[in-house]
Parts: C-alpha cells; sequence; structure tokens
C-alpha cells in the first residue's frame, strides 16, 4: 500500500542513491587503457614512481582536474589520432613518438628523462 510514509521512504532513499553515485562516480578512470599501456611500456618508471605498483594519472595531468594537462600530457595528447583512444597500440606508438619531443628540462626530451628514470611532465598545467 502506498502511503505518505512509504513515499518520503522512496524518495530518501532515491536522494542517498543518487548522492552516493555523484560522490563515487568522479573517481573513475576516464581513460584506464592510457595508463595500462604506460604502466606496460615503462615498468623502471613504476617501480621508481608507482603508487602500488602502477603509474597513476599524474604522470600526465598535475591537478585533480583531468582536463587539465602538463607538458608531457599535451605533447601525448598531440600524438593521439582521436580524442578518447582505445587501441593499445597506437596509445604505445604516441608514447614512443611523444620520447623524441623536447621538455621543459633543458637539453632533454622526454624519452631522455624516462631513461633516467625520471618522470617526463612538469608539476604545472600547461598553458
Amino acid at each position: 500500500m502506498l502511503t505518505v510514509k512509504n513515499c518520503v521512504r522512496f524518495v530518501v532513499a532515491g536522494v542517498l542513491a543518487a548522492s552516493m553515485f555523484v560522490v563515487t562516480g568522479g573517481e573513475a578512470m576516464a581513460r584506464p587503457k592510457y595508463l595500462k599501456v604506460l604502466n606496460e611500456t615503462y615498468p623502471d618508471l613504476v617501480k621508481k614512481h608507482g603508487t602500488d605498483g602502477k603509474l597513476t594519472c599524474a604522470v600526465c595531468h598535475p591537478e585533480k582536474d583531468k582536463k587539465k594537462r602538463n607538458n608531457y600530457g599535451v605533447a601525448m595528447a598531440g600524438k593521439l589520432e582521436k580524442k578518447n583512444e582505445s587501441d593499445e597500440a597506437k596509445i604505445k606508438e604516441a608514447l614512443t613518438k611523444t620520447e623524441g619531443e623536447k621538455s621543459k628540462t633543458e637539453g632533454k626530451t622526454f624519452g631522455d628523462l624516462i631513461k633516467a628514470g625520471e618522470l617526463p611532465g612538469t608539476n604545472e598545467a600547461a598553458e
């Protein structure tokens, strides 16, 4: 039987469910394949800089706002054929191409930094 008390319960349950969805929804990785390929391609970086055996989004994104990228993230995005690439071979190809780009460290490419065991990007958003 549908009573006022039952209606209030449904509304409260719905609001709680919606708020849980909103609160936890922001933590999902939008591009999990990028991280997977990055971790597989650069195991030495994972050993040195990884958290729980994996690199994080911070390699390309210096802030929680994933729309902002550091200089490495901008260079890498420029090498991808489409915005949300899901082909792992194309992601790896973009990583390899990005290695040849100049980094903000004078006289070094992103590849030089990676080979030296350093994270390639800066800690600030690129302009």
